[in-house]
């Protein structure tokens, strides 16, 4: 008899393995200075598009969501590193960051855009911009796009550490302007007191080459994480728990097409 309970027990402890190794913690890196996908809320919380959506997707997943805030520019260096687990900080998919990390399918899609003082014309040449400071979020898909595209035509390129110090130099007059995802600089800055007077110009810009396929969540190369995050997705999406999630923050399907 006691065998039997003995051996009940050990195939209860094997059984029960691959649920202990499911509720490892989901360390997820996020830079908390992109509102209004994230950033950080009085009591210093974390909230915005992105968080909620991690969240959703890590309760689909049935594992504990564990943000870890870091820098843009350093999170795919802390993932390489093992710091973190994924990235889910509004990184765009591109043929760049492909070669150093794998990328899930996207989970919005929004184009760039210029934002300027109110009135500025800015034609599709952009040969305006000659001689205009242009502010750009070190790291990003902005930067080397306003390196490649903007600077050869006269524009001068100011990197920063995050968009919400860029928001601060436009308004007080030390940049001309800035380059950013459309629905960032419409709800992060030209809603708020802080951008009356300003107004998005010029074309939007959508070249698969700087702007990549969407937005996805960056894993490490290989890692079977990438297709549980994709399950995750599809199901949020079916369930309606994706639309519920946007339509918190947007008033247009944010996914695109």
């Amino acid at each position: 008899m006691k065998k039997l309970v003995l051996l009940g027990a050990l195939a209860l402890s094997v059984l029960s393995l691959p649920t202990f190794a499911d509720e490892k913690p989901l360390k997820i890196g996020i830079e908390a200075a992109y509102p209004p996908f994230a950033s950080k809320a009085p009591d210093g919380s974390i909230v915005g598009f992105d968080y909620d959506i991690g969240n959703a997707l890590c309760e689909e997943m049935k594992v504990k969501c564990v943000w870890v805030e870091q820098e843009f520019d350093g999170l795919i260096p802390a993932l390489k590193v093992r710091k973190i687990d994924a990235i889910l900080s509004s990184m765009s998919i591109t043929e760049d960051r492909k070669k150093s990390v794998d990328f899930t399918n996207k989970y919005y899609n929004t184009p760039a855009r210029l934002v300027m003082k109110a009135g500025t014309q800015v034609s599709d040449s952009l040969a305006e911009l000659k001689g205009k400071n242009i502010g750009v979020q070190r790291g990003s898909i902005h930067e080397r796009f306003a390196r490649e595209v903007l600077a050869p035509l006269g524009a001068e390129i100011k990197p920063y550490t995050s968009q919400n110090e860029i928001y601060l130099d436009v308004s007080a007059g030390r940049l001309d302007g800035t380059v950013a995802d459309a629905t960032l600089l419409d709800d992060g800055f030209l809603k708020t007191d802080a951008g009356k007077g300003f107004a998005f110009v010029g074309p939007a810009f959508t070249d698969v080459k700087y702007f990549g396929d969407g937005v996805g969540i960056a894993v490490r190369k290989g890692d079977a994480l990438k297709d549980k995050i994709n399950g995750a997705i599809a199901a949020i999406r079916a369930s309606g728990k994706y639309k519920q999630i946007q339509d918190k923050y947007f008033a247009f399907d944010i996914y695109g097409k």
